[in-house]
């Protein structure tokens, strides 16, 4: 049996499994710094989109190049280990990290746009979030059957838009292997929602 990949340092963070179910565990140290940086450099933005919503920005972060940086490292070093095959981004936040995240990995970005943008035959799937309904699209082309594959977005909210993608993912008969966010806001369930598609859900930074 391969051994799991242990990396002894502090508390551990993450068991992620990779394509052989094996388990992988990270150091927390660095990730705890990320997790820091993110939290002072994003704002809260009150009653955006809608009242009574209160939106995490991120768009601060794009200013720190080393931020944007020390944040794509993070994912590099969680996701390698699980060798995916594509990258699935959610349009459009999702797009900020993802396509120096698969440059890094070599793998390919795949992108996963809301209806009318992509323009190629493609399949869609509707779902809701925390403030109405909306429905997204990805090429039908887009995965070789039997990919393994990471969703990522920015921010986990409901699970929506997650849990779309994976459904966009299994219709290409691939898999999910697991979930990327930057940030998690954990009191809205997300996690909840989208485990049955892969246990291994990674958030860098949660509320």
């Amino acid at each position: 049996m391969e051994q799991s990949l242990l990396f002894v340092n502090l508390p551990i963070k993450y068991g992620l499994k990779n394509r052989q179910g094996t388990c992988i565990f990270v150091p927390v140290h660095f990730f705890m710094n990320v997790e820091d940086s993110i939290k002072s450099t994003i704002r809260d933005i009150p009653d955006f989109p809608q009242p009574g919503i209160l939106f995490k920005d991120l768009t601060p972060i794009l200013k720190s190049p080393e931020l944007c940086l020390e944040i794509t490292e993070a994912f590099v070093q969680l996701l390698r280990p699980l060798k995916p095959d594509a990258l699935v981004a959610l349009e459009s936040r999702g797009f900020w990290f993802s396509m120096m995240i698969s440059t890094r990995l070599g793998i390919p970005m795949i992108p996963v746009r809301k209806p009318g943008k992509l323009p190629f035959q493609t399949i869609a799937e509707e779902y809701s979030l925390e403030y109405g309904t909306n429905r997204v699209e990805m090429h039908v082309d887009a995965l070789k059957a039997g990919s393994r594959v990471v969703v990522m977005d920015d921010l986990l909210a409901t699970g929506g838009t997650a849990e779309a993608a994976a459904k966009l993912v299994h219709r290409q008969e691939s898999q999910v292997l697991a979930f990327a966010f930057v940030v998690e806001l954990s009191a809205l369930g997300g996690k909840s929602r989208i485990k049955q598609y892969s246990e291994n859900i990674i958030t860098l930074s949660s509320y």
